[in-house]
Order: structure tokens, then C-alpha cells, then sequence
């Protein structure tokens, strides 16, 4: 809850300032930072909620008059530290932003996204690349809240400047273009979303690598149109493929893991000379894991055509990623659930017996701690 020091102050008579989130005329202010100005209670409410709690009194050096410099020295030393304060706060923001959305809070994520944008034009420029995530994060946001309009023209944006740059980032044009595809695929334009999700594939594979996880949600969200178009073989094949990706990468963390469960005095000698290793989930990867195999198992399993073997492969992807994140309670369960499965399999039905074998191990060593203390 704010506290009253945060609550909504009325403006001077005469004063003429903006809405932090709309841009229209404002009437109240930030009672915490005194620089900060709403048109209402409700986008006072919204900002707060979604960053400004966080970032409250870091606006007040960046929106209060610049001191009298006596020097060019001076001078020089205060504009670098703004612009140091605006690109921490844009970084900031947009962290904030994509956390909501991985959470699926879409409307949380806007005003933090807004924020990002604002500090990066003011860095940058109104033509900048830097510009894109935000807006792609915006149109994400947007199309979560079924806002299509509104999506079209944060793309429309983020794309203009995209194509403006001669050598745009590969990253950052897959995230534009799975965006372009999901928003033409909620227009039921099935031909031109297809277009840009094959796209968004293209550049997730250049910038990462082929079969990289970022190249999934491009293999997800296309078999989801196929789905939609009654293209049931297709769609399959793609869902396996996700599948897959997600199993290689989870697989690969798991090895890592169960070497080291194997040699616990080797590792411990090593760790303080050991680097972090790239291969650890944030938040966003395990929030979009999650959300795709537990689509595809569902499906799977209320398909018209029993599929026991890629639903086994599935939940076996799901215990990997439940180990992954800690949560070994679900992870043991599931590889129960699992056991009981591949009893009723044919003998000849592949099973990454090893990799299950591994994950077991790793669960049931968590009952004791892997090093003396």
C-alpha cells in the first residue's frame, strides 16, 4: 500500500504539465518525488504499480533544475551523469516491462515499457534502435490485452526503424517479427503470419544458432496457425520440434548437474577458478517453457489419436524444467507419472532411458546435501 508521503498532490493554479502515461493535462503530482504528474488517480495507480514505487526518487536529480556549472568542466562531468542515470533507468524499465510480461501481466508491463522508451529517445534519439524493444514490449503487452490497433502501431514503429537501419540486429528482428506474425495470425491473415514467424525462425536461428531455444516460440506460435487452418500434420511435426529444442537444451543442463553430482571434490576444488556458466533459465525462458510444452502436452493429450510416446516425451521435458527451476516435488512426481507410462509403451518405442535415469538420480540427491559443511 502507498504511503501518504506517494499520494496524488494537486498542481499550482496555472501550472501546464503532462500525464506521465497519457501525455494529457495533468492535475495531479507525485507527493514522493514532487517531478512526476498524472491526469488521474487511476494512471497515478497504474504507474505506481508497475515502476514507479521503484524508480520514485531516482526522477528527482533528472527532472529538477540542472545547478549553475562554473565551469565547461563542469558542465561536461553533469551531462555525463545524466545521461549515465537516464541509461541505467532505461535499462531498468524495460527489465521491469519484460518481467511482467514473462508473469503475463500485460497491463503492468506498459507503463514500465513507456518509461523505457521515453529514457532511450532521450539518449538516443527518436530514430534509434534502442527504441525497438520497447516498442515490441508494448505491442506485446497490447496484443495480451487484445488491443490490435494499438499493437500494429508500436510495430508499425518498431519496424520503420528497423528497415532503416541497413544491419539490424538478428535478435532483435526475430522478436519483431514473431510479434508481426502474432498479430496478423490474431487478424485471421494466416498467409502473412506465417510469413513472419518463418522469419522471426530465420533470424532467432542466425543470431543463436540453429535449434536454439529462441527459435521456438517461432516454431510454436506457426504450429498454433497450422493448427488453427486444420493442417494437423504439420502443426504435430512443429510441436515435436519444440519439444525437442526444449529437451536438447534442458538435457544438456542436466549433464552438467549430474557430472557434478558425480565428482562433488573435483568441482568444489574448481568452483572458485569457474565462471558462471551461460546455461542457467531466467525467469522469461522458464515462464515461456512452461507455457508452450504445458499447451502442447494438453493437446496431446486431448488429441483425437492416442499419442503416448510424444506424451511421454513431453512430460519428460516438463520434469526437466520443473528440476531446472527448483521445483523437485513436481519434477519427482512427474517422473512417476512417467514410470507408469513407459510400462504401457511398445518395446520398440524410443526412451531416453540415460537422460531419465540421470534425472532421477539428481532428485533423489537432493534429499542430502551434495557437500560437507
Amino acid at each position: 500500500m502507498r504511503s501518504e508521503k506517494v499520494m496524488g498532490l494537486a498542481l499550482p493554479r496555472g501550472r501546464k504539465v503532462l500525464c506521465e502515461l497519457c501525455l494529457g493535462p495533468a492535475t495531479l503530482r507525485c507527493g514522493g518525488c514532487g517531478v512526476t504528474y498524472y491526469c488521474d488517480v487511476n494512471h497515478q495507480s497504474a504507474d505506481w504499480v508497475s515502476v514507479h514505487e521503484k524508480i520514485c526518487q531516482l526522477l528527482i536529480p533528472l527532472r529538477t533544475a540542472l545547478p549553475f556549472y562554473t565551469s565547461e568542466e563542469e558542465r561536461r562531468h553533469g551531462q555525463e551523469q545524466t545521461i549515465s542515470r537516464e541509461k541505467f533507468l532505461a535499462g531498468l524499465t524495460q527489465s521491469i516491462a519484460q518481467k511482467f510480461l514473462s508473469e503475463g501481466k500485460h497491463e503492468d508491463a506498459i507503463p514500465s515499457a513507456l518509461h523505457s522508451l521515453k529514457f532511450n529517445i532521450s539518449v538516443y534519439g527518436s530514430c534509434s534502435v534502442e527504441l525497438v524493444p520497447a516498442f515490441i514490449i508494448l505491442a506485446e503487452a497490447s496484443l495480451g490485452l487484445g488491443h490490435l490497433a494499438q499493437a500494429e502501431e508500436y510495430l508499425s514503429q518498431a519496424q520503420w526503424i528497423v528497415l532503416k537501419k541497413s544491419h539490424g540486429n538478428n535478435a532483435i528482428q526475430s522478436k519483431l517479427h514473431r510479434n508481426l506474425g502474432l498479430l496478423y495470425a490474431a487478424k485471421g491473415n494466416y498467409e502473412d503470419s506465417l510469413y513472419h514467424l518463418a522469419n522471426d525462425i530465420f533470424f532467432a536461428c542466425s543470431a543463436f544458432g540453429t535449434n536454439h531455444i529462441a527459435a521456438s516460440g517461432g516454431y510454436f506460435h506457426m504450429a498454433n496457425v497450422f493448427f488453427r487452418q486444420n493442417r494437423m500434420d504439420i502443426a504435430d511435426s512443429l510441436y515435436a520440434e519444440v519439444a525437442n529444442i526444449w529437451y536438447t537444451h534442458f538435457s544438456h543442463m542436466i549433464d552438467i548437474q549430474f557430472q557434478a553430482l558425480m565428482a562433488p571434490a573435483e568441482i568444489d576444488m574448481l568452483a572458485e577458478e569457474m565462471e558462471p556458466t551461460e546455461e542457467v533459465l531466467d525467469e522469461g525462458q522458464r515462464a515461456e517453457a512452461s507455457q508452450m510444452l504445458n499447451a502442447i502436452l494438453e493437446m496431446r493429450e486431448q488429441g483425437p489419436r492416442p499419442q503416448p510416446a510424444k506424451v511421454v516425451k513431453v512430460l519428460h521435458t516438463l520434469a526437466l524444467l520443473h528440476y531446472l527451476s527448483q521445483n523437485v516435488s513436481k519434477a519427482h512426481e512427474l517422473t512417476q507419472t512417467i514410470l507408469e507410462m513407459n510400462k504401457q509403451l511398445p518395446k520398440q518405442t524410443p526412451f531416453a532411458e540415460e537422460s531419465f535415469q540421470r534425472l532421477i538420480k539428481l532428485i533423489k540427491s537432493k534429499e542430502r546435501p551434495f557437500y560437507s559443511k
